[in-house]
């Protein structure tokens, strides 16, 4: 009988970390056709004898990973998707070299790690474009399957419609690095990087200058001097009265000093004696002023 304690020293369990050196390189210089999916998405594509080393040393499932550029201090994790990789090299999409500061060929140190898995996280797109996807969270869900995890701080890309939008991971819980495999993520969209909130407020009315709100009228001229008849009659002393005493405003002047609300219904002329001035004029007229004979433009029978 093989005892517990025998067969564990044939198979040792060994939770040592995984840990190696290798030159990167942007997913376009990856002999063969191009990998858009691998561009598309955040994780990258290690040699063979990773996947043989990582094997040995038992690594748990996901297989997550911290990359560090130690020349530049920056750090950030991914997922592997491939194990096709020349030996010695392994390939990134070129967002994750952006946010390493890494060059084609720098030296990359790589290794396993736990991460938590994720319960939110919050971006920020970088430009006011991204505003215009009908359904923002959709579509960015729908890119993040092709990530494995996330870190506060990296600027990840994605493609919708053609085109690249970058957003910046502003926050992650429960950590700084976060798994989003098989998980339930809520996430929250910061303003983009240098939008305006559009101001919907009255706006208000600018004041009008002195000389179009209150206009200057010249003052209406006053003549003298004696009416005189057609007919040649004198007038009547019953015309010469003194007109009543208010402001006459010619017609096409608007009165700028009227009261508000008041209704003022102007009479000129003053009727005399129960009669109105034409009717006077009419009586002083001579009835035998005109002559003449009317006549029938049609002849009458005879």
């Amino acid at each position: 009988m093989f005892q517990f304690g025998g067969f564990n020293m044939m198979f040792p369990h060994n939770n040592r970390p995984f840990s190696s050196s290798y030159k990167c390189y942007s997913v376009s210089m990856l002999p063969g056709n191009e990998r858009h999916d691998v561009e598309k998405g955040g994780k990258i594509i290690m040699p063979p004898s990773a996947l043989d080393q990582l094997t040995r040393l038992n690594v748990e499932y996901p297989m997550l990973f911290k990359l560090t550029n130690s020349r530049r201090e920056r750090i950030t994790h991914a997922g592997v998707l491939e194990f096709v990789a020349d030996e010695g090299k392994v390939y990134l999409p070129y967002w994750m070299m952006r946010n390493l500061l890494l060059e084609e060929g720098d030296m990359l140190q790589i290794e396993s790690v736990s991460l938590p898995v994720a319960t939110f996280s919050k971006f920020q797109p970088q430009n006011s474009d991204f505003l215009d996807i009908t359904n923002p969270k959709a579509v960015l869900e729908n890119a993040l399957r092709n990530f494995a995890c996330l870190t506060t701080g990296d600027l990840i890309a994605l493609t919708y419609n053609e085109k690249i939008y970058e957003l910046c991971v502003l926050e992650t819980k429960p950590g700084n690095a976060v798994s989003i495999i098989e998980c339930d993520m809520n996430v929250e969209f910061e303003a983009p990087v240098g939008y305006q909130e559009p101001n919907y407020g009255i706006k208000k009315e600018e004041p009008m200058p002195e000389e179009i709100a209150t206009p200057h009228v010249e003052p209406i001229p006053k003549f003298s001097g004696e009416g005189i008849r057609l007919d040649g009659k004198k007038r009547k002393d019953s015309q010469l009265e003194e007109p009543m005493e208010h402001t006459v405003i010619s017609r096409g002047i608007p009165d700028y000093d009227h009261p508000f609300g008041l209704l003022r219904f102007d009479r000129t002329v003053r009727p005399s004696n129960g009669k109105s001035q034409k009717s006077t004029m009419d009586e002083d007229i001579d009835a035998n002023t005109f002559h003449g004979q009317g006549f029938s433009l049609k002849k009458g029978r005879k």
